[in-house]
């Protein structure tokens, strides 16, 4: 076997494994994954999330998810904790700790303080029968079989599988809460994530005057001369009603002109394309952006009886830098 045959060997082995610790924890969803997220939802403090060495490493990410989603929490590191830090602690506060053997002894050096202060602990564990585990509230099992490391030593499946259940805690009380779009962005006001949620297809869209448009009955030239006036390269094709009956773009007017079709005998119906993609304008840019899906450079918005609204161009979302 060759030395890049041995490489991609071993890593789809520490891919496997880290994937199979994943869904692993699934089957330990039960009534105390339930409780932990009661304690949680209703923790009318903050999160103080806790651990030491590999698992320290991946309470600060689940602290940051918690903090970035609606759930206002903090990480403390338990040995600085025992020397001062425990007084950011108050009743009201919930501790999500984790500690892979539930043995380490700074870990349990920060248990007498806490059981002091009546804060429940919930523990992400990989040793439901341990020290911690028995002084915690509520315990989840996030054991591994195996740890991806080839000596099955260095935390790596069990970290994995750590991380994943505290973003699956994070995920639920983001539901829980009714967490909008707009309120994830007030938490990243100057990142792109953030950004990206801020602004919606109504925001950024040509409506009005702004917005081409003609009826299917107009003659071709009428929809020439609407697409030339506002430079969209398209427009839009409504019936009698006002419905969309399509839009005509740059390329339909190429492919008429190679089929050498008659541009003064056609009308504007004739040659519009038919039931176009179409956005909302409460939707999403970004999701605007994702139905473009680099094909097309304009979408009609539609109100819900299917009357044009507005067009949103690409490079109204390109300005905006939701990309």
């Amino acid at each position: 076997m060759s030395p890049r045959r041995d490489v991609r060997a071993l890593a789809e082995r520490v891919l496997r494994l880290e994937a199979e610790a994943i869904l692993g924890v699934i089957p330990t969803l039960d009534e105390r994954f339930e409780r932990a997220v009661e304690l949680l939802h209703t923790c009318s403090g903050r999160v103080i999330v806790t651990g030491i060495g590999k698992s320290g490493l991946i309470g600060r990410k689940i602290a940051a998810t918690l903090s970035s989603t609606g759930t206002p929490a903090f990480f403390l590191h338990p040995a600085e904790g025992v020397h001062g830090d425990l007084g950011m602690l108050a009743r009201g506060d919930v501790v999500l700790a984790l500690s892979n053997s539930g043995e380490t002894d700074e870990m349990l050096a920060i248990l007498p303080p806490l059981k002091r202060l009546g804060v429940p602990i919930i523990l992400l564990t990989g040793n439901p029968k341990s020290t911690l585990a028995r002084q915690s509230e509520v315990v989840l099992d996030v054991s591994v079989t195996e740890e991806a490391c080839p000596m099955n030593l260095a935390p790596t499946s069990s970290t994995t599988a750590a991380l994943a259940m505290g973003d699956a805690l994070a995920m639920v009380l983001l539901d829980l809460r009714g967490l909008r779009p707009e309120d994830y962005a007030a938490l990243h006001p100057r990142g792109t994530l953030g950004w990206r949620a801020l602004f919606r297809v109504g925001d950024l869209m040509h409506t009005g005057d702004a917005m081409p448009v003609v009826l299917e009955s107009a003659p071709l030239a009428e929809a020439v001369q609407e697409m030339t006036r506002q430079g969209l390269g398209m427009t839009t094709v409504v019936d009698a009603d006002g419905r969309l009956a399509g839009v005509i773009t740059d390329g339909d007017l190429r492919r008429l002109h190679m089929r050498g079709g008659r541009f003064d005998t056609l009308s504007a119906g004739e040659v519009a394309t038919r039931a176009p993609r179409t956005i909302g304008a409460d939707d999403l840019a970004a999701k605007a952006l994702e139905v473009m899906e680099g094909k097309i450079t304009s979408l009609v918005v539609v109100d819900e009886t299917q009357r044009p609204r507005g067009v949103v161009h690409l490079h109204d979302i390109l300005r905006a830098k939701i990309v």
